[in-house]
């Protein structure tokens, strides 16, 4: 069966998104006529200009780059040419003018089951909340945040063990996986839309770096789902004797006492604390301005640490 040849638009600026515009030009089915993304900025300890992924991507396959600022710098005649916008993770709101540009509007791949987790950090809440399952949904964009009918949704569990990192990888990969087919069948006319039903509407806002600090009087179970969620941003920390630490690998250990949240059990291969419910053992941390290591390695290295500490912080 023969398939309509689309020329595209594509907005986006991670790593993800990168992943999507990489398998939309290796297939070969449609044409990406203009790529749109976030402006260079400076990242990083040496706060170099560093361009996004998809910008690279854009540059190697010789497609045109638009970097605007601002949503009020984007015109809607960049998109003359284009039956249809992508955006994943592209970081700047849509005008109107511009979802309504192409004749077959703008379509977001979003990383959860909307409704649930519409907003900025879907994959760290959904692990943070403790769900069992999310995925990605194809969303036809409207005027709102992540209102718009769904196209198709595809499905992943969340593992017990993984990290926000991880997550965002595997839906990476299932992003770029399902796009070419996603693409065929809405070319085709054999995509149906589904509204979002808003009783089950959650919301993921955006993580700011205070949440990441460890309020000790939480109960483990919910303090593990955090380290994992913020992993590998920003990063759970906590204070123990002025010392600040990040916390990159946890696990917990059941244990009844009556010891105030904080208290740290002398152990000889993790930092056992008590939380508000159980404890909470560190088993990958990071000092300021060194590398992750195992926390067995870190006390190795300090003989005396037991004989200082008092509280987690």
């Amino acid at each position: 069966m023969s398939q309509t040849r689309l020329k595209l638009a594509f907005a986006g600026t991670p790593e993800l998104a990168r992943n999507v515009l990489e398998a939309l030009i290796n297939a070969h089915e449609h044409t990406v006529e203009i790529v749109l993304t976030q402006p260079d900025r400076p990242a990083g300890r040496g706060r170099k200009i560093k361009q996004s992924e998809v910008k690279l991507c854009a540059l190697e396959n010789n497609i045109p780059v638009l970097q605007p600022a601002k949503s009020s710098e984007l015109e809607a005649e960049c998109l003359n040419n284009c039956d249809l916008m992508l955006v994943v993770a592209y970081g700047l709101l849509i005008k109107p003018e511009i979802l309504a540009k192409p004749k077959l509007g703008c379509i977001n791949i979003h990383t959860s089951l909307l409704p649930r987790w519409r907003g900025a950090a879907p994959i760290q809440r959904a692990i943070e909340a403790g769900d069992t399952e999310t995925g990605i949904s194809f969303m036809q964009m409207d005027h709102g945040l992540d209102t718009g009918p769904i196209l198709q949704q595809i499905t992943c569990p969340i593992k017990s063990q993984e990290t926000g990192g991880l997550l965002h990888d595997h839906l990476a990969e299932i992003s770029a996986d399902n796009i070419n087919s996603f693409l065929m069948n809405l070319a085709n006319n054999k995509s149906t839309a589904i509204k979002q039903d808003e009783s089950k509407t959650t919301y993921a806002n955006k993580i700011s770096k205070q949440e990441a600090k460890i309020d000790w009087s939480k109960p483990a179970i919910e303090l593990e789902r955090k380290v994992r969620a913020f992993n590998p941003f920003p990063v759970a920390h906590t204070q123990i004797n002025n010392l600040n630490i990040r916390i990159w690998e946890t696990e917990i250990k059941d244990a009844a006492n009556n010891l105030t949240p904080g208290t740290i059990l002398k152990n000889k291969s993790s930092l056992d604390i008590v939380t508000g419910d159980g404890v909470l053992a560190i088993t990958k941390l990071q000092l300021p301005g060194k590398k992750i290591i195992a926390t067995k390695d870190f006390l190795n290295g300090r003989p005396d640490f037991f004989t200082k500490n008092t509280l987690a912080t």
